[in-house]
This record gives C-alpha cells, sequence and structure tokens, in this order.
C-alpha cells in the first residue's frame, strides 16, 4: 500500500492509502477552488491530474473547433482516464462536471477499467467569496476564456443527484480544503489517521 509522508512536527493529518487505482472525479463551478485542489490532492498521492480545461483549450488551439467545444473535450477526458486506469494509476478528472450525463460517463470511463470510483464536489458557499475570487484569479492557460460572477449563475448546472464527498471552500486556505477532502475521503477507506 502506498502512503503519503508525513511532515514530522506537525500535528496529524490523513494519508491517502491507496487500495488500487481509482478515479477520483472532482467538480464544481469555475471559482470554487476545484482546480487548486485538484493539483494538491495529485501532487500529495502521486495521481494522474486530468483537467477538461487543458484538454478543450488544446482543442481549440488546434483550429479544429471554438469556444464552447460542447462535449469533445469531456470526450477526450474520459479516454484518457480509462487509459490511464487501465495502466494502473490513480486519475483525478477534474472539470465543472455540470451535468448528470456528464458524471455518469465518467463513472462509466472508471467502473468500466475496473475501479472505485469516487465523486466530489467543490462549493463556496459564500457568495461574496465566490464572486472575488472570479474577478481576482488568473488564468493560468493561455487563451481559456474566463466567465464573470453572471455567467456562472446563468450556467447549466445540475444539481447532483447521487451521494458524492461535498467540499466546501469558502473561508479556507488551500491546503485546509485538501486536508478536509482528505479526511473525507478516509470516511469512504481511501484514507487513514496519519501518526501524530
Amino acid at each position: 500500500m502506498e502512503e503519503c509522508a508525513y511532515v514530522p512536527g506537525r500535528c496529524a493529518r490523513p494519508r491517502l492509502r491507496h487500495p488500487g487505482r481509482m478515479l477520483i472525479v472532482i467538480g464544481g463551478l469555475p471559482g470554487t477552488g476545484k482546480t487548486t485542489l485538484a493539483r494538491l490532492l495529485a501532487a500529495r498521492i502521486g495521481a494522474v491530474h486530468l483537467r477538461v480545461d487543458t484538454i478543450e483549450q488544446a482543442i481549440v488551439r488546434s483550429g479544429l473547433a471554438r469556444h464552447p467545444v460542447g462535449p469533445a473535450g469531456y470526450t477526450v477526458g474520459y479516454a484518457l482516464a480509462a487509459e490511464h486506469l487501465q495502466q494502473g494509476l490513480t486519475v483525478i478528472a477534474e472539470s465543472v462536471n455540470p451535468l448528470a450525463v456528464t458524471r455518469d460517463a465518467w463513472r462509466e470511463a472508471g467502473t468500466g477499467a475496473g475501479v472505485r470510483v469516487v465523486e466530489v464536489e467543490v462549493v463556496c458557499s459564500d457568495p461574496a467569496e465566490h464572486r472575488h475570487r472570479l474577478a481576482t484569479r488568473s488564468c493560468d492557460i493561455p487563451g481559456l476564456p474566463q466567465p464573470d460572477w453572471q455567467q456562472v449563475l446563468d450556467r447549466d448546472y445540475e444539481p447532483w443527484a447521487r451521494e458524492r464527498v461535498v467540499v466546501d471552500t469558502a473561508g479556507q486556505d488551500p491546503r485546509e480544503s485538501l486536508e478536509s477532502l482528505v479526511h473525507r475521503l478516509g470516511e469512504r477507506g481511501g484514507a487513514e489517521p496519519g501518526p501524530r
């Protein structure tokens, strides 16, 4: 079993213990902190981080499409996730994941590869903080359009109809949100408390 390193002198923190490869699907509205959280989690557990924004912008740069690219980015993401899972890797698939059909497709990619799938919804319950994040964040993908607050409010985002881990990033720094997520994953059998 692979474990994350513990930093001596710090308080106990959960460590992910891999029961084998798994697919962690992280979704949420723009500006909630899902990319930051996915990156931190991937570094912590040594997983592949698949970001649909990166895939979609690569499709646009290729000249094959313009924003919005429709289902193409997600479809490529499902295929890449399945391939990495079949190679024995843990995958973190990160996207807005706004519709039941996209959530189902991620789940199918994982179950088709014979792995456990954990779905995570990242939210920011403080509207003022969420709006501020959108207004002040920088984009690390050149050319990727960034939504404003009204576009986020108007976005088609279906309520989740099944069990998932919910991480509320309001009032937390990214490391606190990571610890919350790792703890919640542990409650689902993917983590255990670290030494004190």
